[in-house]
């Protein structure tokens, strides 16, 4: 197997890809070399002139749950300054970027190809604010999980941008972190800050489309607590659209996002799962307690979504028809969180209409309509971004 190079390994081994001044550093527990050490430690040791560091969702050394992030002033390993970017305001993050005296933001944190997996929005919002307060802002590229041949699932409507989507991209993208910083830089940030960032990325060597995770040599780190696995990561682009409703996503268990499930399921719901012959993915009867989040202590029965072919399998097909199918078995018992219910941003949309990117796939099931005909077939990027200049092939 050929071992991928990060954006970060190639750093720490060539200082000079960045040029010179003081770097911010935006990074998490899951910006690790090769060796699992972290990637602060390695640049600061191969004399990178790091002067802070700033933190995201589930903060910097991943202790807490969703929508959260830690309390810290100062880094433990280093001493650095820690400036968390968590929900700032535009103001608020250009408060802090500017009080840290950064010539430079430098992201790198492991993404999972999901549009409403927060991490690529933390870097959207660090990049619209070095463009803002007129600094550089470089990605060290890592693999997209999910790999870059498929691309899966709506974009996102204006009026329903929020964190957990704020440009109009599909729902699986397809691309690197370092790729979608380039698109929306070049097609986004032009229209929203009147000017692109000054971007760089530097880009890994080995890795090519192709490549799932497993094909990458490297080691995988859960990038949040309900995230433990690469299997999780090819079913939440599917079922990570259930935060939006009444069924437990599987968080509260050893295996989130891959077993479903709700007090008021029979087993009627694995009978019709199996017969749509949906691709590379079986279907298990389970019954499972949560210990926390929905129906805490509570035994629920659902499914689990075991998946037999990664490459054949559409996340996005998979996760609308369990929906779906839920909400025709049980009309009486499935219902969409209300807004201000679950995570909702302050209350204004339903979290299914942040997720999905619009209304319609809410009220094409309110409505008794089949709602496949809403996910897109499955694309490459080349035709979905035309105008990208993607960096891998």
């Amino acid at each position: 197997m050929t071992r991928v190079f990060t954006g970060a390994e190639r750093v720490a081994g060539d200082p000079g890809l960045l040029g010179a001044g003081r770097f911010g550093l935006v990074t998490n527990f899951t910006g690790v070399m090769p060796d699992l050490s972290r990637n602060a430690d390695a640049l600061l040791a191969a004399g990178v002139n790091i002067t802070a560091l700033f933190g995201p969702e589930h903060g910097m050394r991943g202790t807490v749950q969703a929508g959260l992030t830690e309390a810290a002033e100062f880094d433990v390993n280093t001493g650095l300054p820690l400036f968390e970017t968590y929900l700032a305001t535009d103001e608020e993050l250009d408060a802090r970027v500017e009080a840290s005296g950064v010539d430079a933001l430098v992201f790198d944190m492991q993404d999972i190809g999901v549009r409403f997996y927060t991490y690529v929005w933390t870097m959207y919002d660090c990049m619209r604010s070095a463009a803002r307060t007129g600094i550089r802002f470089i990605v060290l590229d890592r693999p997209n999980p999910l790999g870059g041949l498929a691309v899966e699932g709506p974009g996102v409507d204006a009026a329903f941008e929020s964190f957990v989507g704020r440009a109009n991209v599909p729902i699986r993208h397809g691309l690197t972190a370092g790729e979608l910083a380039r698109h929306v830089n070049d097609r986004v940030l032009p229209t929203i800050e009147g000017a692109s960032a000054d971007l760089s990325v530097v880009r890994m060597d080995g890795w090519t489309r192709r490549m799932l995770f497993d094909d990458t040599g490297l080691e995988w780190v859960a990038p949040s607590p309900n995230m433990p696995t690469v299997d999780t990561a090819f079913v939440f682009a599917g079922t990570g659209l259930l935060e939006g409703t009444n069924v437990s996503e599987g968080r509260g268990t050893t295996r989130p996002f891959e077993v479903i499930g709700a007090p008021y399921i029979d087993s009627a719901l694995i009978g019709e799962l199996r017969s749509r012959g949906l691709p590379g993915v079986l279907f298990r009867e389970v019954w499972y307690v949560p210990t926390f989040h929905k129906y805490a202590g509570e035994s629920v029965r659902g499914v689990q979504m075991h998946v037999t072919d990664r490459r054949a399998y559409e996340p996005v097909r998979c996760g609308v028809s369990v929906l779906a199918t839920i909400a025709r078995l049980y009309p009486e018992d499935f219902r969409f969180l209300a807004p201000g219910e679950g995570t909702d941003d302050l209350g204004r949309r339903f979290a299914i209409d942040r997720l999905w990117g619009s209304d319609q796939l809410r009220t094409t099931i309110e409505s008794g309509a089949d709602p496949l005909a809403l996910v897109w077939p499955t694309a490459s990027p080349g035709t979905v971004y035309p105008d990208a200049a993607l960096l891998y092939r």
